[in-house]
């Protein structure tokens, strides 16, 4: 088969997808990633071909424009994807509508238009039989669309995006006829149209989706076509140092806080030195990934700590202890696949709804970034490590993801799905 991912040039994302990828090209088949020219090099090195498509314009531009300013970013998941933190009871049409004319303005169409209509030229030359697209890139949902190819998302989370879009299109349905309005559905069918097709709901949800986050934490849309798939931990190029191939003599903890700090200099979610001061007296060996830049703003290292810009999570986590995070789903779900207890300190989009989630499992705790003290994560952490509840429930939740398929073992599945949904 010819199989076609894309996304938007944002890395964490295509982290998650490369294992898929890698196991479709393993299995024989062809594959490509399509994005803007300016993450042509994080494909390639990941070992898989690129295609450029499209101008460099992103998000982070905004971002960018927005820091000079000096506005303040808001956190959490904004209009109308908050829905899935809301009681049923409580979201109104007239907010889901408001969100997404919003997002769609400000977000969607910033990451989409410039890699559409180059998307849509290079798959109607190549004529792929699959086109894989995370969330928010609906530019592959309309190359699908314009050349009839199976498509599907790889989730990059808790499914905010499809819970969302339920909720609007039950509320929608609800109203008179001629009252009923859908901003999403005008602008993606205007490109079907275009293409010489009509606007159906697999351009916002896909035909089926695949998931990598541990089953009892996932958050699905009911209706919807979902397919567990086992997360296989990659970071992009990393090197294991020498001081990693002995095990720990004291108990190990992982500190780290996200690659979007890394990418984009957003800053990190709470005091480094905070934390390092609150564990300082700890008889542990506390390994904190921080990047650079943070790292000249420290005024002192505990001795008991080690500071690295990177390490392979891969690497380190299976002879920790405990971890400490951001409750991105790239850490999150690494930490849940080699049964180490968590401390989640979440900021942004789903991570306060994952960590709740896995606070809810027994297999780590949370507190919200803005409420995090240095006391906090000090008393957090001496619950993690002395109670054996935590290390059980972590154990649990790695045995679940190993009862799901990994990626080379679910290829057979996928070009069963393919055969289902191609040409519809």
């Amino acid at each position: 088969m010819r199989i076609l991912f894309t996304c938007y040039p944002e890395r964490t994302h295509f982290l998650l997808m490369a294992p898929m990828a890698w196991a479709l090209r393993t299995a024989g088949h062809d594959v490509r990633i399509a994005s803007q020219p300016k993450f042509t090099d994080v494909i390639t090195q990941a070992g898989l071909t690129a295609v450029p498509v499209g101008s460099n314009r992103d998000l982070w531009q905004i971002v960018g424009r927005v820091k000079k300013t000096g506005s303040k970013l808001v956190p959490g998941l904004p209009e109308p994807y908050d829905a899935i933190e809301r009681r049923p009871e409580d979201i109104t049409l007239e907010s889901l509508r408001a969100g997404y004319e919003v997002q769609i303005e400000s977000w969607h169409k910033m990451t989409n238009v410039p890699l559409t209509a180059p998307l849509v030229e290079f798959a109607r030359r190549w004529q792929p039989d699959l086109i894989i697209w995370e969330p928010l890139t609906f530019a592959g949902g309309i190359a699908a669309k314009a050349t009839g190819a199976a498509h599907a998302r790889l989730l990059i989370g808790a499914d905010v995006y499809g819970v969302t879009r339920q909720h609007y299109v039950r509320l929608n349905a609800e109203q008179p006829e001629e009252h009923r309005t859908d901003p999403l559905a005008d602008w993606l069918g205007s490109y079907a149209r275009a293409y010489g097709g009509a606007f159906s709901e697999d351009m916002v949800t896909g035909q089926f989706s695949l998931d990598v986050l541990p089953p009892s934490l996932q958050i699905h849309a009911p209706g919807l076509d979902y397919h567990s798939l086992r997360y296989t931990p990659y970071g992009g190029p990393a090197v294991v140092p020498k001081w990693l191939w002995e095990p720990p003599t004291r108990p190990r903890v992982a500190l780290t806080l996200g690659l979007t700090v890394t990418d984009h200099g957003v800053g990190y979610p709470i005091g480094v030195q905070e934390i390092l001061d609150a564990v300082a007296d700890l008889e542990i060996e506390l390994v904190a990934t921080i990047s650079d830049e943070a790292r000249q703003t420290l005024e002192r290292i505990p001795a008991n700590a080690r500071l690295v810009p990177y390490v392979p999570l891969q690497a380190l986590l299976p002879t920790c202890s405990a971890v400490i995070h951001h409750a991105g789903v790239g850490t999150l779900t690494t930490a849940a696949l080699y049964g180490v207890p968590q401390l989640a300190l979440p900021w942004d989009v789903d991570q306060p709804v994952l960590s709740g989630r896995l606070a809810d499992h027994g297999a780590g705790l949370t507190t919200h970034s803005t409420k995090a003290t240095g006391s906090t994560v000090r008393e957090n952490l001496l619950r993690l490590l002395e109670e054996q509840t935590f290390r059980d429930r972590a154990r649990r939740l790695r045995e679940e993801m190993l009862s799901v398929p990994h990626a080379n073992a679910f290829v057979a599945d996928l070009e069963k799905l393919v055969q289902e949904h191609h040409r519809q």
